[in-house]
């Protein structure tokens, strides 16, 4: 199947419930072209997509969603309610309102791709996910097994990756700090995001998020539903669908270390390195949306002119 360009369709907004939870949900392009999910992390919204869906909206039909915690969906009051089974039937629950039944591409960035990782791995979206591409956010199991081979096998360079990637991830610890997180997002961190963010990784350009401030707030029972029960018991995952894995070179939360074994748990795998920082999406939106649509179109059958310059793993 040749990926065409067909006649766009202006986005369009709903709601899917799941369980009980609203999911705000946003479509861009034509519904018969095929589809592309794209996950967003934290803190972020669905808007920290604009750029890369409106170019990628041109050929395939894309969907974004604020995931529970985050922009215009309900917002959870416990942490168990954050677990990444439970944000899998999220994902489920989306592409079963919006394209039932068929097979779709899917994205992820940050927390995004953590929690996609679930869905590549196991339940029964495994055979609708045609291609996934990963960005900054690594499978938790795959984590906690790394971990515990630079412990259990220990050398002088799998010490030095271990405290490379323990010192980026200072933050979690603070994050599991009871109302700590929260007071700090509130009463600072909300209001200075954007300067954070041209500061430390060049962003000159952000959407508008009124939801900012409570999606950091909110945002952070990610975190203490799923890091430290996935790291201290991970769980054997393999991917059955290609993955492409693009690694920011300068990404300070996220260390290319991370991904030294990951051939080990997917069969079919791509690498891309990119000099860019962590919020990549922001920063380089046309170059990754290109990367985006040239590992699904090989997936669905399209001829890619410009080749998709890999490195097979």
């Amino acid at each position: 199947m040749r990926v065409k360009e067909a006649p766009k369709m202006a986005r369009q907004q709903q709601w899917v419930n799941n369980e009980g939870t609203r999911l705000n949900v946003v479509t861009e392009g034509h519904p018969a072209s095929p589809a592309i999910v794209l996950v967003h992390g934290y803190p972020d919204n669905l808007t920290v997509w604009d750029k890369v869906a409106e170019t990628l909206s041109a050929q395939w039909y894309v969907i974004r969603y604020d995931v529970r915690g985050a922009g215009r969906s309900d917002r959870p009051a416990r942490s168990s309610a954050y677990r990444l089974p439970q944000l899998s039937r999220d994902l489920e629950a989306v592409v079963d309102a919006v394209i039932p039944d068929q097979t779709f591409h899917l994205a992820g960035h940050d927390w995004g791709s953590i929690q996609s990782w679930e869905s590549v791995t196991s339940g029964p979206l495994q055979e609708r996910i045609q291609s996934y591409t990963t960005i900054s956010g690594p499978c938790l199991d795959h984590v906690g097994y790394w971990m515990r081979k630079r412990f259990r096998q220990p050398s002088v360079n799998r010490a030095r990756q271990l405290a490379k990637q323990m010192a980026s991830s200072w933050y979690i610890a603070a994050f599991h700090v009871p109302l700590l997180a929260p007071l700090l997002w509130t009463g600072f961190v909300g209001k200075r995001w954007d300067q954070y963010l041209a500061r430390t990784e060049q962003v000159t350009e952000t959407s508008d998020n009124p939801w900012q401030t409570a999606d950091g707030r909110d945002g952070v029972r990610l975190y203490r539903a799923n890091m430290l029960p996935r790291l201290t018991r991970p769980n054997l995952r393999y991917a059955r669908c290609p993955v492409q894995l693009i690694v920011p070179e300068n990404d300070r939360y996220v260390g290319t270390q991370l991904a030294e074994d990951l051939n080990k748990w997917v069969p079919e795998l791509y690498r891309r390195d990119i000099e860019a920082g962590h919020w990549v999406l922001l920063t380089q939106p046309s170059r990754i949306a290109g990367f985006i649509d040239q590992f699904a179109r090989r997936y669905e059958g399209a001829v890619v002119q410009t080749g998709l310059e890999e490195i097979r793993v």
